[in-house]
């Protein structure tokens, strides 16, 4: 009898010390307030809990109320620090590789590889980055303009012609087979197997509980990326097979990479690589062309102030016939400064993961080495105190404002040098987007247009519009 009785509390003091141990993580200092949560699942459900409006998320609103601009919890088993706080953000993006180094949870890991661009650091970092700037860089778009420009266009002719268009999955579909073109020369109408369709399946589940189980959007998406790096995999070893003379695509210059023997890439950074690009450059990019035709359709003043913009391009070219010059994309002042405001209030990437690398003291907390960090892009965007009127959608607002680049106040492509090497492709995908739009055609909503943040950006009905051309002389604005 004794010994089951022993064996019992000793087994009720092990539970009890470790429930303690949960709520009350050891630390050389002063923690940062706020709550674990549950055992082993932490907050995890709270701040995966749907979120219909464009504010800040309510997981972070409620405990910023409670516990002030940094706060601590715990997301699927793993301590957290949360930062809403501009100096303590900024800190983390300038301290890369000293104080944080780049980390994600193991569920985006296993999504994006364990040899994945965020999960690299130092040199190798630095040399993966200079190998997207091949593709991605200024010199290389200069001379993808006219492509991008002719793409929209064929695009938008065919959406005018049909009752409606899904303008996110649209948009999708464009920016991935131009993106896959330029990657791997990809081209679905030659290809027998859909790559597309496996990047669908992809996106449903990333950010989501990450329970991989049959019938769960996480399953359906390790799945999904597992289809398309076999794909990735059999387009790398027919390459190889068959070489080419001239290099006509990102692909070429990788196998370049891979077959040198002094070469520090490997097959499978290079494709994880590969899949991390491609999902990249289209997801977040057609997010952001969806929501800024959304709220150009609510905001006809602002819709006014960017057509004119392009008309007056169009009225100052000396060939009207010509394409867009890399001249005529500098100068859209005002589409740059709408592209920052959809950005800043569509917080398409809802969180940025470091890790400590050591004890780290700020102001009165101590975050303890190797706790995740996660920087808040929505709470400094969508604070009052940053932002006059922050869930207004007014451009003009950047007239005083750095529109460059990364800021304390803005963090919308990330910061330090991790800094995304895709945002000038991104901008350009917009622009040239928006410019072929608005001087050529005009929309209605059909249906949908609802967002839902899960904590990622959705569109759960679409966002169905009707195209029509402009008149001749509403296209025209010589005349």
């Amino acid at each position: 009898m004794w010994p089951v009785i022993l064996c019992i509390a000793v087994t009720v003091v092990a539970v009890t010390h470790w429930l303690y141990r949960w709520q009350n993580p050891r630390c050389n200092g002063n923690l940062p307030p706020g709550s674990m949560g549950w055992p082993l699942l932490g907050e995890t459900i709270q701040f995966f809990a749907p979120n219909p409006t464009w504010d800040t998320p309510p997981f972070v609103k409620e405990r910023m109320k409670r516990y002030g601009p940094i706060f601590r919890t715990n997301l699927v088993g793993r301590p957290v620090v949360v930062s809403t706080d501009s100096d303590f953000n900024y800190m983390i993006f300038q301290q890369e590789g000293q104080l944080f180094q780049s980390w994600y949870p193991d569920s985006f890991t296993e999504v994006f590889g364990r040899q994945n661009v965020g999960s690299l650091h130092g040199y190798m970092y630095k040399y993966l980055k200079n190998m997207v700037l091949y593709l991605f860089g200024p010199e290389s778009l200069k001379k993808m303009l006219n492509e991008v420009e002719s793409v929209a266009e064929r695009n938008l002719q065919k959406w005018a012609g049909q009752e409606s268009v899904e303008l996110k999955e649209a948009t999708a579909n464009m920016i991935f087979d131009l993106t896959a073109k330029k990657l791997i020369n990809y081209d679905p109408e030659k290809s027998s197997e859909n790559l597309r369709e496996n990047f669908v399946a992809f996106i449903q589940g990333l950010i989501s509980f990450p329970l991989d189980i049959p019938g769960t959007a996480y399953h359906k998406c390790l799945q999904g990326r597992k289809k398309a790096m076999a794909m990735l995999k059999k387009m790398l070893e027919e390459r190889r097979a068959n070489p080419r003379k001239e290099k006509s695509c990102f692909f070429d210059y990788v196998l370049e990479e891979l077959d040198r023997g002094d070469s520090i890439l490997t097959e499978a950074i290079a494709l994880d690589l590969m899949f991390v690009l491609l999902f990249a450059s289209y997801e977040t990019t057609s997010l952001a062309i969806t929501v800024a035709v959304k709220l150009l359709g609510d905001n006809p003043r602002i819709l006014h102030e960017l057509t004119d913009e392009h008309e007056n391009i169009l009225r100052n070219r000396e060939n009207t016939e010509s394409g867009l010059t890399w001249k005529e994309y500098k100068s859209m002042t005002f589409t740059f400064k709408l592209i920052n405001e959809t950005a800043r209030l569509a917080n398409i990437v809802p969180g940025v993961f470091r890790k400590a690398l050591k004890d780290i003291k700020f102001k009165d907390y101590t975050i303890p080495a190797g706790w995740a960090v996660m920087v808040c892009p929505p709470a400094v965007h969508l604070n009052p105190v940053n932002y006059k009127d922050p869930l207004e959608f007014n451009p003009w607002r950047w007239e005083k404002m750095d529109q460059k680049g990364a800021s304390k106040n803005f963090m919308a492509f990330g910061g330090g040098m991790r800094f995304c090497v895709g945002t000038d492709f991104t901008k350009v995908q917009m622009a040239v987007f928006l410019h072929c739009l608005v001087t050529k055609y005009r929309w209605k909503t059909v249906r949908g247009g609802e967002i839902i943040r899960t904590p990622g950006l959705q569109f759960p009905n679409g966002f169905h519009v009707q195209l029509t051309v402009k008149d001749k002389q509403q296209q025209d604005p010589s005349e």
